[in-house]
């Protein structure tokens, strides 16, 4: 579980974005790549995201 605190000053290291939570992911809501949460922290590495194709 990642703290809501975290996730509102969280953003995408790609593009800048704002992030949210879904399932387990820290998701971009812009470009849509999708950060892995381990051990309930978030790895915003952009060679660790799967991208999602939704690249703007």
């Amino acid at each position: 579980m990642v703290d809501k605190k975290l996730l509102e000053i969280l953003a995408c290291p790609a593009c800048k974005s704002d992030v949210e939570l879904k399932k387990n992911k820290i998701v971009c809501v812009k470009c849509g790549r999708r950060y892995p949460v381990r051990r309930g922290i978030p790895v915003m590495i952009i060679d660790e995201a799967e991208n999602s194709g939704n690249r703007k």
